[in-house]
């Protein structure tokens, strides 16, 4: 099989949507009501062709189609979910150690005037936003900033709500010689530290150390169509096959689905995606997410604070399967 991006795979869906758009341009100029009638009749039979491929399309993806969607360019990102989600957001920035690192995002806010401490992985929409998010590759200060929100939030008592969407963390030499390996490791500690409540919510791709290093929560929880991997499927079919473009197969054999991931014990909750993809109704996507927000929060409300602590430990010292 060879890889296909996400632009060529939708590219049918795309020309339907384009196709829908200048149908509806005509309609609002036709000024004939014959015509009129005939292109709105196109409209719904085209609408109806739409659904039905999509509804097809989506109901059965393969692990790689699963890769796909998550890497989707206009799917959700964390800043989406936050101005949707949440109230009045204050961003706060920098590490206090070396700088500030726009891969990962955090601050204040409140969910349904509850006060809360949001912390996540950021990609961006064009080129000069990629390149300041790093691609959403995030470097040792960014989970410096983490930790230092971490303590902010245990310090004033705020749950702990974090969104994962990287392919991992950098791995470059700048980010190397900074200490990513200790800042992923000391980030993980802190998480494990802390007494409030910690709900991440993975809304794309969910890769390696860099996704773990603010996913050690109480709660994980994943979005339909996302991944949650050790590795990139071109990362790993590169290292096994020496063949980066069989990351098909490679994302078959990781089991990287969201399915894959509750079956297996990592996550709590599959957190169901509108149809087509949380890109084509993100209100619809980010209403669910506040649902299953609001409801394992309001679980782990109920606990007392080294009870959260205790089962966010005994919850880890759980996954994995031996013999």
């Amino acid at each position: 099989m060879i890889a296909r991006d996400f632009n060529e795979w939708e590219k049918p869906l795309r020309e339907l949507e384009e196709g829908l758009a200048k149908l509806r341009d005509r309609i609002d100029k036709e000024r004939d009501a014959a015509s009129k009638q005939e292109a709105e009749k196109a409209l719904e039979e085209l609408t109806r062709r739409r659904d039905n491929i999509v509804a097809a399309t989506y109901s059965n993806l393969s692990p790689w189609e699963n890769v796909l969607v998550s890497r989707a360019p206009s799917r959700p990102y964390a800043l989406d979910y936050i101005s949707t989600i949440f109230g009045t957001f204050v961003e706060l920035q920098g590490d206090r150690r070396f700088g500030a690192d726009h891969a990962i995002v955090g601050g204040a806010t409140s969910l349904d005037g509850t006060p809360v401490m949001v912390v996540g992985h950021q990609k961006g929409r064009n080129i000069q936003e990629r390149q300041l998010r790093n691609f959403g590759y995030a470097r040792p200060e960014g989970y410096r900033k983490a930790i230092r929100l971490f303590d902010m939030a245990e310090r004033f008592r705020m749950p702990v709500i974090t969104f994962v969407d990287t392919p991992g963390a950098d791995a470059g030499v700048e980010a190397e010689s900074r200490g990513i390996s200790e800042a992923i490791a000391a980030s993980i500690a802190k998480m494990f530290e802390l007494t409030v409540p910690v709900v991440s919510v993975i809304i794309g791709e969910g890769g390696s150390g860099g996704a773990i290093g603010i996913a050690a929560s109480n709660r994980v929880l994943m979005l339909e169509h996302s991944i949650y991997s050790v590795i990139a499927p071109e990362g790993c079919a590169a290292i096994l096959w020496r063949k980066p473009e069989m990351g098909p197969q490679a994302a078959q054999a990781l089991r990287l689905t969201a399915e894959s991931a509750k079956e297996l014990g990592l996550i709590e909750e599959i957190i169901p995606e509108p149809t087509g993809g949380a890109h084509r109704d993100p209100v619809a996507a980010a209403a669910a997410v506040k649902f299953a927000l609001v409801n394992h929060l309001g679980q782990l409300a109920k606990m007392k604070p080294d009870a959260v602590r205790d089962s966010r430990y005994d919850r880890f010292r759980r996954i994995g399967i031996y013999s």
